[in-house]
Parts: structure tokens; C-alpha cells; sequence
């Protein structure tokens, strides 16, 4: 596990896409966890302190006691880390702005089946700016061409899947979203630029350090197959600093 930063408080990795952040029930068949690596791999207990979605890439902050965990928490809870997230959406976006559309919680059929599934819509803000666009000869679906956009997200809120909800609202899903995406975009994705996972990656966490109080900006480089992508779409210079060295022909 590619750890980003660690000192005796905490420590942020580079959670790869499809690894779960903890032991589930609702998976009994997987067997490759982020909190038990990094666990074993430094050797003492890590507490988490908010979380990615298994198909989400990126950085992942843990503490390394539970006053530190809990200190962290608050500061997600109170909104005071900015969350800096990379997405590759269908369609062109060309213009930012704000989404401020409230989403009513999405339940799982076993772990949330006693949850009162009557709840009303929650708040749910997420802030997005175009960072590039592509239209390559590829025919998925009706069009002769596809189109791709490279967008910026940052959430104010917290909800579950915000940001692919409200990617989906503003018609521009996000690549490789299986639960609200969409499956054609999705599977021509795979075929054609043989990517498959979900384009969504947790690129920057900016806080303060919860025990000595100075900022702290952690950022996670992209995985290969992410960048991947972005060589064959002509992106691979727009954020140089999220491109692993060996992008470049250099070790890691």
C-alpha cells in the first residue's frame, strides 16, 4: 500500500480502486482490506476517520490512536477538510458551478434493512470546473463519436455517492459508475480503452494537522489504468503533479 504521508499521529495512503476499506459482512469473499495491509504493514492499529466507496481510488486518512481519530473525525464532521476529487464523465462539461440538489439516502437491502427507509432528502452541495474535453472515433451508442470530459469536483456535503448522483443529475455520469451510470458508456469504455473500473479518484485532502495544528495537503498520483486513460484521451499533461514518475519513463 503506497503510503502519501505518516508521522506519529497519522497516516494517508493511496487506496486503490476495488479494495474495501475494512473487514464486511456483506463480503465475506474478499479478502484484500486497506486497514489490515496498512495494519500489517506498519506494524501497530490504525483507526479510520471517514471513508472511499471500494470502486473510489485515492487518498485514504487514518489515525494512529483513537484521540487522533477522534479529533480527525470532528473535522470532517464540522466540514473543515476540503476534499479534492478527479472524475472522466460522458459528455462535455464546459462550464463550472455548483450543485445544490438535496438526495435522500440510499439504503443497502441487508445492512441497512431495519433503517427507516421513509427519511426525507438530505442537503447535498458539490462544486465542479472543467479541466479538459476529448471527442474520440469511437461509436457508443447512437453517435458516431464519443465525447469525454476531465472534470474537478469538490463536495461540501458528505452523502453517499454524492458526487455520482450529482454527476448523473447534471446528465454527464461518471465513467464506470455501475449504480448510476451509464452501462453502455461503461462497457464501451472497457472495449475500447480497456478501462473498467470507476473513474472517480480522491486526488487532494486538505486539513489541519489535528495535533500540531499546521495545514496539512496530501495528494494521491493516479493509478495506471486511470492513466491509461488519460494518454489515450491526450490528458496526460493537464495535472502533471498526479502522474506517477514512471509515467515518464522514470522507477518509482
Amino acid at each position: 500500500m503506497k503510503v502519501l504521508y505518516q508521522d506519529e499521529h497519522l497516516i494517508a495512503v493511496n487506496k486503490p480502486s476495488g479494495w474495501l476499506v475494512h473487514r464486511s459482512w456483506l463480503d465475506r469473499h474478499e479478502t484484500r482490506f486497506v486497514m489490515q495491509t496498512v495494519r500489517d504493514q506498519i506494524g501497530q492499529h490504525v483507526f479510520t476517520v471517514h471513508r472511499l466507496d471500494r470502486p473510489t481510488s485515492g487518498v485514504l486518512l487514518m489515525a494512529l490512536s483513537s484521540d487522533v481519530a477522534r479529533l480527525l473525525s470532528q473535522q470532517f464532521e464540522l466540514h473543515q477538510v476540503q476534499k479534492t476529487y478527479h472524475a472522466v464523465v460522458r459528455g462535455y462539461v464546459l462550464e463550472g458551478g455548483t450543485v445544490d440538489y438535496a438526495l435522500t439516502e440510499e439504503l443497502d437491502k441487508l445492512a441497512d434493512k431495519h433503517a427507516n427507509p421513509d427519511k426525507g432528502p438530505k442537503p447535498a452541495v458539490s462544486h465542479y470546473q472543467p479541466l479538459a474535453t476529448v471527442e474520440m472515433p469511437v461509436a457508443i451508442g447512437r453517435y458516431d463519436t464519443s465525447r469525454y470530459s476531465l472534470v474537478e469536483l469538490k463536495p461540501e456535503t458528505g452523502r453517499k455517492h454524492q458526487l455520482r448522483r450529482h454527476m448523473v443529475h447534471l446528465r454527464h455520469p461518471i465513467i464506470g459508475d455501475t449504480a448510476h451510470g451509464d452501462l453502455r458508456q461503461n462497457r464501451g469504455m472497457a472495449q475500447h480503452f480497456g478501462c473498467s473500473r470507476l473513474m472517480l479518484h480522491a486526488s487532494h485532502l486538505q486539513l489541519t494537522h489535528p495535533v500540531s495544528g499546521q495545514p496539512l495537503h496530501i495528494s494521491a498520483p493516479w493509478e495506471a489504468d486511470w492513466q491509461g486513460v488519460m494518454s489515450q484521451f491526450g490528458w496526460h499533461n493537464v495535472l502533471p503533479e498526479l502522474e506517477f514518475p514512471q509515467a515518464n519513463g522514470q522507477d518509482s
